[in-house]
């Protein structure tokens, strides 16, 4: 702490381009709740030395560290040994640090309060099977949905995926070959990082239809190929990240505070400055 504020940051590599400490600083604002919040670039060969040298009350974790802070944690959230990834860190009593991931409340909070989605029975794609897909599936089952598919283009890591999350009856992998006979989908959940590389999509155009609800948990740069994709395919409700990384930010400062704020007004802000043009 400095002069009685505590102190706060986000930890990846890269992180310049990070939104958090702006909706940090919001949130301060809105509940009195003063603090410091800054960004640290942090490489992951030298993360585990610069946790250790911040003196901060806690931390958000960002790519690629979520999985490797996991045994640094003394203490862990159920939901983050579930998934096996931590983004935010809380430093407790005896000076250890307790591990908890926000990402996946912070999608269901996402879509179902702010995008009025009904996940109540819904057939749901999923693109990837790394650490995001993770988070979002194991809170997508805490839902009631009818069912989740994953698909990845490597096959095995989405059986391992399928294999983690215990549910048979309602968890299958397939692959893109396989998907000729099937139905549009519900849900279209985009957790890949071909965006980040440029890379495109061949989802067979079949299943998504106008009704198809398609997300795609980055923001900004990362999920244009997608929203584009989703569009070209018919879909009418496209939505990227950027509420997902309001309201995991909202989970992580209940967790440090006591107190969850009101999100909509940094959320509308933030839209605002980079408008998605998605039909609610």
């Amino acid at each position: 702490m400095a002069g009685g504020v505590k102190r706060f940051a986000v930890f990846g590599d890269p992180i310049a381009h990070s939104l958090s400490p702006r909706i940090h600083a919001a949130f301060s604002q809105q509940t009195n709740i003063p603090l410091r919040y800054s960004a640290i670039h942090a490489p992951a060969a030298t993360f585990e030395n610069q946790l250790a040298d911040f003196d901060g009350a806690g931390a958000n974790i960002t790519l690629p560290l979520k999985s490797l802070v996991v045994p640094i944690c003394a203490e862990l959230s159920d939901f983050a040994r579930r998934i096996g990834a931590v983004n935010t860190l809380s430093r407790r009593l005896d000076d250890h640090w307790r591990g908890d991931n926000t990402d996946g409340p912070g999608l269901i909070q996402d879509l179902v309060r702010r995008h009025n989605v009904n996940l109540y029975g819904r057939r749901v794609l999923m693109l990837g099977a790394g650490g995001a897909a993770r988070a979002a599936a194991f809170a997508l089952l805490e839902t009631d949905i009818d069912s989740l598919v994953i698909t990845n283009r490597t096959p095995d890591r989405a059986v391992a995926l399928a294999d983690a999350l215990a549910d048979p009856e309602r968890v299958m992998t397939d692959t893109f070959a396989d998907f000729r006979n099937e139905h549009a989908f519900d849900v279209v959940i985009d957790a890949t990082s071909a965006g980040h590389t440029g890379g495109r999509h061949k989802l067979p155009l079949h299943l998504i239809a106008p009704t198809t609800v398609c997300y795609h948990l980055s923001y900004g740069k990362a999920a244009q190929h997608f929203i584009a994709f989703a569009r070209e395919a018919g879909a009418k409700r496209v939505f990227d990240g950027l509420g997902m990384l309001v309201e995991q930010a909202a989970e992580a400062f209940n967790i440090w505070n006591g107190v969850r704020p009101e999100t909509d007004a940094i959320y509308a802000e933030l839209r605002a400055e980079a408008p998605l043009d998605a039909t609610d």
